[in-house]
Formats: structure tokens, C-alpha cells, sequence
């Protein structure tokens, strides 16, 4: 049978092998093969590659910041955010075994006054991202690379160099919209002022550091744009058919782009992608859903407090900061004793707890003083923008110096 194909084939073989060894088209046979190889190579090249070797790259130097930082990085997520794409929202491929996300929106402020409220030493995160945390306290251990928030961030001039500033920060978020649980975990940070064609950039990358602690119970109480919770020291996390479990996060990194769409737009775009692993059991139940879901909620109230007529110019906010900041320590405490009692009879009014529950897991006694000045400025936030607080006005502004 093989020897009858060789026989019918051999004539059609032998003028193939002629036509081949022709240098016409030899050449025209090399070029398709080149341009093969091209194509090849530009779909393997995708935009996902490119953003996620640029976050890889700036998540690092955050979690060991070593020489210059890579500009180049820095542009392809700037270009990225500022660029037209199909949708806003979406999922990210997986890193460092984290499920990811990817959210944009714009504010409506300038960007020096969002610098103003947004990194400022003397302006608690919970002004900017009041539904999200709980508190956020920055801190500069010795030795390593790690600085001071400063005070006035000069603009980056055309060809600047970066500014790059380096910390690290102790946070607890809010109660989760779902289960109601929170956690405190501790971050590397890293902020990094860019000049991009004109434009003003910030790039602000988060690295989680260690395991969170365990997840505690909380309670969202009433409408969560209310900014209303209830905070129990309580460890547990509820799931469906095991009681309560013990959840932490496993790891968290993130880096926040924020930029003028416009170099004269009043408007800053924030793009931000995030990566979550959380659970129970060394198990990831994080979806892309849970991620969008969480910053959605940072936006809807980013936007609510900045874009707000009511809400005080930055150097009234740092006034009354340094207010609570100058108070006795007898005065502090018993200003956040009275905000704990009312986080408290809330809580007991909605259900979520009974008067019989203890109240001793959660104590000015126990709370770090940082803690307690960033949730009494909640509370003032809450009051300056027309909302329920916790606290009557009297007892809520904090005395003159």
C-alpha cells in the first residue's frame, strides 16, 4: 500500500520540491512565515499582559521598595485609566493566587483640593471613604524606606522626577455589606506623584502584610449611606449551615490611579484595580462580584463627600482635628464612651444585639487614641453634611483651643 501511494505520488512530489527550490518563491514562503511570527507575537502581546507585568512590578516595589521606581509601569496604568475602554467594570486575571478587579468613576473636584482632603496627615481616610473604613492610621517605623504624609504636595513640573513617599498603615474596614463582618490588617504603602504629558497623576499602591486579624461581627445599621455601625470585638463570621467560622484576608493589594481626564477639568479620574484572597480554612471565596460590589461603595461615597457644597474647606477639617487631637485624655475617652453607647442603643433598637450582651470587648480602656479621633471625625463629617451622628451637636464638636 505504501509502495502503490509513492508510485502515484512521486511525479506530483517532485515538481512540489522544483517549485520549492524556485528563489521566488522561497522568498515569498520566508516572508509568510515572518509575518506569521509577527502576528503571533502582537496577540500574545494582550493590554492584560502589559497592566498585569505593570502592577506586578509596582506591587513590589511597595512591598520592597529597592532603587527608582519603574516609570514606565507607572504610564501604562495612567494610559490605561485615561483611555476609552468598553466598560468601567470588570474582572482581572488572577495574581499571587487573588481574585481581581478593575473600577472606574470621576469625582468632581480639582485635583490640588483632592490632594488636599484625600492626602493630608491632619485629614483622617474615613472624610474621603467614610462607608469603607473604620479608621486608617499611617505610620513611619524606623529605619527602611518610609516618610511622612506631607502637608502641601507641590506639583510634579513637566520632565520632574516622581515623587515617591513610602509608609506603612494600620487599618480596619467597616462591617461587609453581605455578612456584616470587618477585619484590621496592616498595609505597606506607597504614593507616587507623576507629571504625565502635562497632567498631574497620583498612583497609590496598597500590599497587605501578613494575614488580617480574625473577622469580627458588626453590623451595618440602617441604610449603610448612612454610615451608621456597630463594631462588637466579637470574633466570628456567619456562613449558612456552619454557624459562625473564623474568616480573615489572606492577602490584599490595590493601586488607585487618580488624574485630571482634562488638563483644565476640575474632574479627577480614579481607576482603581484590586486584588482580594479571603476566607476561612486557607479557602479563597472572593469573587470579582465582591470586589466591584465593595468599590462601588468606596465611590458612591467618595463622590458624596467631596462633591458635597456642605462639606468644610480642608484647613476646618484639620482645625477640628487638631481640636480632638489637643484634648485630655479623660475628655477623649469620654467623648468616645458616648459615641460606643450610641453605636450601642442602635444596635439594640435594629436587633442585632440584646441588652444582655456584653459591652467590654470594645473600650476607649482598649482603643488606640489615632482610632478614636478618626470615628469622632466620622461623626463630624456625618453632621457637617446634614446626617444623623451618633453624638448631639453640643457633645459632638470637639472645644476650642
Amino acid at each position: 500500500m505504501i509502495s502503490f501511494m509513492n508510485e502515484r505520488l512521486g511525479p506530483s512530489i517532485t515538481a512540489i520540491k522544483q517549485r520549492l527550490c524556485s528563489p521566488s518563491l522561497l522568498n515569498q514562503v520566508i516572508l509568510a512565515l515572518l509575518l506569521m511570527l509577527i502576528t503571533c507575537s502582537v496577540v500574545t502581546a494582550s493590554p492584560s499582559d502589559s497592566i498585569d507585568d505593570a502592577v506586578s512590578k509596582l506591587v513590589q516595589f511597595c512591598a520592597e521598595p529597592k532603587g527608582p521606581v519603574d516609570e514606565h509601569a507607572a504610564t501604562v496604568l495612567v494610559e490605561y485609566v485615561l483611555n476609552s475602554k468598553q466598560s468601567k467594570e470588570h474582572a482581572l486575571s488572577k495574581l499571587l493566587d487573588s481574585t481581581g478587579a478593575y473600577y472606574e468613576f470621576d469625582t468632581k473636584i480639582g485635583f490640588s483640593r483632592f490632594m488636599e482632603y484625600s492626602y493630608n496627615p491632619f485629614i483622617p481616610p474615613t472624610v474621603t471613604r467614610p462607608s469603607s473604613l473604620r479608621y486608617s492610621i499611617w505610620s513611619t517605623p524606623k529605619g527602611g524606606e518610609a516618610h511622612r504624609l506631607p502637608t502641601n504636595w507641590k506639583p510634579v513640573p513637566s520632565g520632574g522626577a516622581p515623587v515617591v513617599i513610602h509608609g506603612m498603615q494600620k487599618e480596619s474596614d467597616t462591617p461587609d455589606l453581605n455578612t456584616g463582618v470587618y477585619h484590621e490588617y496592616d498595609l505597606k504603602r506607597t504614593l507616587i506623584l507623576v507629571n504625565y504629558k502635562g497632567r498631574q497623576a497620583l498612583i497609590s499602591i496598597s500590599k497587605q502584610i501578613n494575614r488580617s486579624n480574625v473577622g469580627k461581627k458588626g453590623a451595618i445599621l440602617g441604610s449603610d449611606n448612612s454610615w451608621n455601625y456597630f463594631y462588637s470585638g466579637e470574633p466570628g463570621s456567619p456562613r449558612t449551615g456552619l454557624g459562625w467560622v473564623k474568616s480573615y484576608i489572606y492577602d490584599y493589594f490595590s493601586i488607585g490611579v487618580y488624574v485630571e481626564p482634562g488638563n483644565a477639568s476640575g474632574t479627577v479620574r480614579s481607576g482603581v484595580f484590586q486584588w482580594l484572597r479571603a476566607g476561612w480554612s486557607g479557602i479563597n471565596f472572593v469573587k470579582a462580584s465582591h470586589i466591584l460590589a465593595g468599590m462601588k461603595r468606596f465611590a458612591r461615597d467618595c463622590r458624596v463627600s467631596l462633591e458635597s457644597p456642605l462639606l468644610p474647606a480642608p484647613d476646618q477639617i484639620v482645625s477640628v482635628y487638631n481640636r480632638y487631637s489637643s484634648m485630655s485624655s479623660h475628655d477623649l475617652n469620654e467623648r468616645y464612651a458616648a459615641l460606643l453607647k450610641g453605636q450601642r442603643s442602635r444596635a439594640i433598637q435594629a436587633g442585632v444585639i440584646s441588652e444582655s450582651d456584653g459591652d467590654d470587648r470594645v473600650s476607649p480602656a482598649n482603643t488606640p487614641k489615632e482610632q478614636m479621633l478618626q470615628e469622632l471625625m466620622l461623626e463630624y463629617l456625618k453632621m457637617t453634611l446634614g446626617k444623623p451622628t451618633m453624638l448631639g451637636k453640643q457633645s459632638l464638636l470637639p472645644p476650642p483651643t
